[in-house]
């Protein structure tokens, strides 16, 4: 590690104003951010931890019946009050171990971006809606690649609303030392049809598997996706597993949480 100097503001505006000196970088639960500072993978001057912001943390369901998070409120909080979006709550109950849940937040999951975190999968299948300080970006806009979001300098994920689909489910299978998904699937059933988001797979990140969500569409069932087939062109390629390993466990976990889903 190395020197570096922290702040702990109480509101989103005094953090907003602390992001905007040199150097400086938001600081969530630190799940990942830590872990980058100790492999000097990062040098801030300053942190400004968010964890101190009320106005962030929380679930509520507005008068539409979306589930309302906020970007500071953690994976523990979500798994134990997130009822209203069980297959939700269900993927953060399963993020990492306690000690993880226990602090790291949807906000700083989705501000990184990681091409293995869960709830990606879960907000762009959701077709939800990230809220910042400042605008509100659809989930489809919001991911741009491998750590890359729409997100820009100083800006802060306030919170997450989720419109609650009618069935949904999320499949995942572990790399069982971190228990980052080697490949996720989040499939999510609406009236006007089915989507499905899939992490750990690509070298771009989160992406849709959009054959498979018009395949769903039309009958709901892990039938419908017999002879489909996920490109292995860009897949991740590691020890863990080879590119046309990923693109057969898409297929294979597609089924699974469509069947448990359904």
């Amino acid at each position: 590690m190395y020197n570096f100097d922290v702040v702990t503001p109480k509101t989103v505006a005094d953090a907003v104003a602390a992001l905007g000196e040199e150097d400086a970088q938001a600081l969530g639960g630190g799940q990942t951010l830590i872990p980058t500072l100790k492999q000097r993978l990062a040098s801030p001057s300053k942190l400004v931890s968010l964890t101190g912001i009320d106005e962030i943390k929380g679930i509520r369901t507005d008068e539409s019946g979306t589930l309302c998070i906020g970007g500071g409120t953690t994976h523990g909080t979500i798994a134990g009050e997130g009822s209203a979006y069980p297959a939700l709550a269900a993927l953060a109950g399963n993020i990492g171990d306690p000690a993880v849940r226990n602090r790291g937040t949807i906000g700083g999951s989705l501000a990184n971006n990681d091409p293995s975190a869960c709830y990606p999968a879960a907000v762009l299948a959701s077709g939800a809606t990230i809220v910042t300080n400042t605008r509100e970006i659809a989930a489809d806009d919001y991911f741009q690649g491998m750590f890359t979001t729409a997100l820009e300098e100083a800006e802060i994920i306030t919170e997450v609303r989720f419109p609650v689909p009618e069935k949904a489910y999320y499949q995942k299978f572990e790399q069982p030392a971190s228990r980052f998904s080697l490949v996720g699937v989040f499939v999510a059933k609406y009236a006007d049809g089915v989507r499905v988001a899939v992490t750990g797979a690509s070298n771009d990140g989160v992406f849709r598997w959009t054959e498979a969500e018009t395949a769903l569409s039309s009958n709901f069932s892990a039938d419908a996706l017999d002879g489909l087939a996920a490109s292995a062109d860009d897949m991740i390629a590691d020890m863990h597993g080879s590119a046309a390993y990923r693109a057969h466990l898409i297929g294979v976990l597609t089924k699974r949480a469509v069947a448990a889903a359904g």
